[in-house]
């Protein structure tokens, strides 16, 4: 286990992304700790990817931390109809922050990456020894690009500079606040509106994509805001193979997985929905099996705490209560 400090609630934290999921989650345990000088700023405010923006942002307000939450992202279909938009918007967004926050002599930032930064055919679990060693999967490459750049960034500001900036890397992420938007929501959200409808229609039977074989794992957002937190209080640097280069990520998740049909069972049960799942092996399913390997922040003393059942049912609690607000 490593050494650990407690954030100075007089601390000045930008969190970048509040409006999402994760954002909002990380927000909700900062409260919870007592720390509510939080900046932040709606995309209308302060365009991310607007360079000069950032710097005259980042020069007048100087946070302490800054939590880097904020991104574009979607499910396989978005990523597949709209490449040029992730990675662009995603660079731009890393690199705007990263150099600006180092400029205002922010020394503490958190990345917020994703397990598809690991090759499509990673060993299984994957290791954060994994990145970089295999072609990635291609319905999502563009993005993943961008998430590597991002840890890349803060890995190369840390050699350079001497600050102290961290990346996580989430496994699939699902909860309150989640995008129910259509073709652009990840498999999650997406089953769950699907099932949801089709039970107020009575339907006889709800098509899922693909075979229902390949393998995810899935983690509550408020556990990744808890890990999150966990992993900007690590008060030592921590060094890999006796060499001064600081570790580069941490993998965030569960450390176990289910398959697609599994999953679909799960939820279509949270839902109630009473018919059929028809498998469409003719959509796209991405990579096989994304189970990342979460010994070093177990290691830590991290591990996470909310079952998948019931972190489906807290999901489709929140689903109910906002499904008519959209």
């Amino acid at each position: 286990m490593g050494k650990y400090f407690v954030l100075d609630q007089n601390s000045l934290i930008f969190v970048a992304g509040h409006r999402g999921m994760v954002g909002t989650a990380i927000i909700r345990q900062l409260r919870a700790l007592g720390i509510n000088n939080i900046i932040t700023r709606t995309h209308a405010e302060l365009d991310l990817c607007d360079q000069s923006a950032v710097r005259v942002f980042m020069q007048s307000q100087k946070p302490d931390y800054v939590i880097l939450a904020a991104a574009k992202v979607g499910g396989i279909h978005a990523n597949n109809e709209f490449p040029a938009e992730f990675i662009y918007q995603n660079l731009m967004i890393e690199s705007n922050i990263v150099h600006e926050a180092y400029s205002a002599g922010v020394k503490n930032l958190l990345f917020l990456g994703s397990s598809c930064i690991y090759p499509r055919l990673a060993q299984q679990p994957m290791k954060e020894s994994e990145l970089l060693d295999g072609l990635l999967e291609s319905s999502n490459e563009p993005y993943a690009v961008a998430k590597i750049a991002g840890i890349k960034l803060c890995e190369s500001y840390n050699r350079q500079y001497g600050t102290d900036f961290r990346s996580v890397m989430p496994t699939n992420l699902y909860g309150p606040g989640d995008n129910y938007h259509g073709m652009n929501s990840h498999v999650v959200p997406a089953m769950i509106k699907r099932f949801h409808e089709a039970k107020l229609e009575d339907a006889e039977s709800v098509e899922v994509w693909g075979t229902g074989e390949v393998m995810r794992e899935f983690l509550h957002v408020d556990d990744m805001a808890a890990a999150s937190i966990f992993v900007m209080q690590l008060d030592t640097i921590i060094y890999q193979n006796n060499t001064q280069a600081m570790l580069s990520h941490i993998n965030v998740g569960t450390g176990e997985d289910v398959t697609i049909a599994e999953l679909a069972s799960l939820i279509k049960e949270v839902v109630g929905f009473e018919g059929e799942l028809f498998f469409d092996a003719e959509k796209p399913e991405g990579a096989p099996r994304k189970l990342l390997d979460v010994s070093r922040i177990n290691n830590m003393g991290w591990h996470a705490k909310i079952g998948l059942k019931d972190g489906l049912e807290d999901a489709y609690n929140w689903f109910l209560e906002h499904a008519n607000q959209d």
